[in-house]
């Protein structure tokens, strides 16, 4: 095991394999997440014929996810990414329905249990090492794990906001390959359009919050004019680092971390990853601080930007499921709906493409049979699509409809408006 001698000059680094021996059929493991899974441990243990009824549990996960094909090992994802998602589908791994904030506190609770942590962290800096592109509900897995197994990487960003000191750890590894990387496709027209709308209700000083992708690029592409906007959100990636660097982002105007970019995970180019190192102007936080509603909302002027993949016309939002399949989870969007509608001046948008890319609407009558509300229509603000911006706050549910039909796709429209007569009797003119 780990020999850390006086002063921590010296480190004892093991091999993948005699770390993942203290692993024990039945146990309930946490990996560090999204570019930063150690994939190195995750072999080891695949290397293993001698336990059982192995429990995963982590965020979104980029690369190879062998724990999730069934057999000795279960996966409980709180997020389901792309290399699971029809493992998901058919039974072989599992999701956990939760708001990321609560994660931790999953954890620190003992509500899911947590016997071994698994993180990458960078190399150590008199003798602290941070969690880097990936601190999400880590800190909290550390706290309670029965082992703690760290692979030290030197391509893992040294960050601020949440180091930990060597000695916390039973276990270390070495290992130096890259950090995975995401190139995500150029915005498309409706894209921008979409992002047009969501900038005009973004004033200068606001302080934001939105997802990774082409549609938020868009949006960030949008807001190249501002001026003195803040960003506390739980993850960024190329879109918003360009903000930063021409200062359209300065975090100015916060009210909590002021001047300082919050975030809990990434998942971008080398670019983004280089640009936190050792850089004390961003601080990647536990994500009990990052999601809380209750400090999301000391934040003034705070604007969240969350997608939808379909909405009902009384602003249901399913953001998780395709009817009963699961999707991907509910991540982040309720707890920064909260946060920014709680916020003095803030506001929650949910912003999406009219129609699907088969071309249907995603304005919908009603969800699908089994899709997940994930916004309950109690707390939407705000909905953007190409077509326009419509407030559904304050709003009677036939009034929510026709605000809604007024942007979705002109040939939905008929259709739309013949389901709200079916169903409340009548049709505000």
């Amino acid at each position: 095991m780990l020999s850390l001698p006086s002063g921590m000059s010296k480190l004892t680094y093991i091999s993948a394999d005699e770390a993942v021996r203290v692993v024990r059929s039945g146990d309930h493991i946490h990996l560090s997440s999204i570019a930063s899974v150690p994939h190195i441990l995750v072999e080891a243990l695949c290397r293993r014929t001698d336990v059982q009824d192995l429990h995963f549990h982590h965020f979104h996960t980029e690369g190879p996810a062998p724990y999730a094909q069934g057999g000795a090992f279960f996966d409980q994802g709180f997020f389901v990414g792309p290399n699971v998602r029809a493992n998901v589908q058919q039974g072989l791994a599992d999701y956990i329905p939760v708001n990321l904030y609560e994660t931790q506190l999953m954890y620190r609770t003992g509500a899911l249990p947590c016997n071994v942590a698994m993180v990458q962290v960078s190399e150590p800096v008199d003798g602290m090492v941070s969690l880097g592109t990936s601190v999400d509900c880590s800190p909290a897995a550390l706290e309670v794990a029965r082992e703690r197994i760290a692979v030290v990487n030197p391509n893992v960003p040294f960050a601020y906001g949440n180091l930990i000191p060597l000695e916390r750890f039973t276990a270390l590894v070495q290992d130096n390959r890259p950090l995975l990387t995401k190139d995500y496709a150029q915005p498309s027209e409706t894209d921008f359009a979409i992002g047009r709308y969501c900038a005009e209700l973004i004033p200068d000083g606001a302080c934001l919050q939105m997802g990774i992708g082409s549609l938020p690029n868009a949006v960030c592409a949008s807001l190249r004019g501002h001026k003195h906007l803040g960003l506390h959100t739980e993850m960024f990636a190329d879109g918003a680092l360009e903000l930063i660097k021409t200062g359209v982002i300065d975090g100015s105007r916060k009210g909590v971390d002021q001047g300082k970019v919050v975030a809990s995970f990434l998942l971008g180019s080398q670019q983004v990853y280089h640009f936190i190192d050792r850089n004390p102007e961003v601080l990647m936080m536990d994500i009990a601080h990052t999601n809380d509603p209750r400090v999301i909302a000391q934040n003034p002027g705070m604007v969240s930007v969350n997608s939808a993949i379909e909405i009902d016309l009384t602003g249901q939002v399913c953001a998780d499921s395709i009817g009963t399949r699961i999707y991907s989870g509910a991540g982040g969007q309720l707890d920064f709906v909260r946060g920014a509608r709680l916020s003095k001046g803030g506001k929650a948008i949910i912003a999406l493409a009219a129609r699907t890319n088969k071309g249907l609407s995603k304005i919908v009558p009603t969800l699908k049979p089994g899709a997940g509300v994930v916004t309950p229509r109690a707390d939407v603000q705000w909905v953007v699509t190409e077509f326009g911006a419509v407030n559904l706050y304050g709003k009677s549910l036939q009034e929510r409809a026709k605000l809604l039909i007024s942007i979705a796709h002109p040939e939905d429209r008929e259709a739309l408006e013949r389901a709200t007569f079916e169903r409340f009797g009548r049709l505000l003119g």
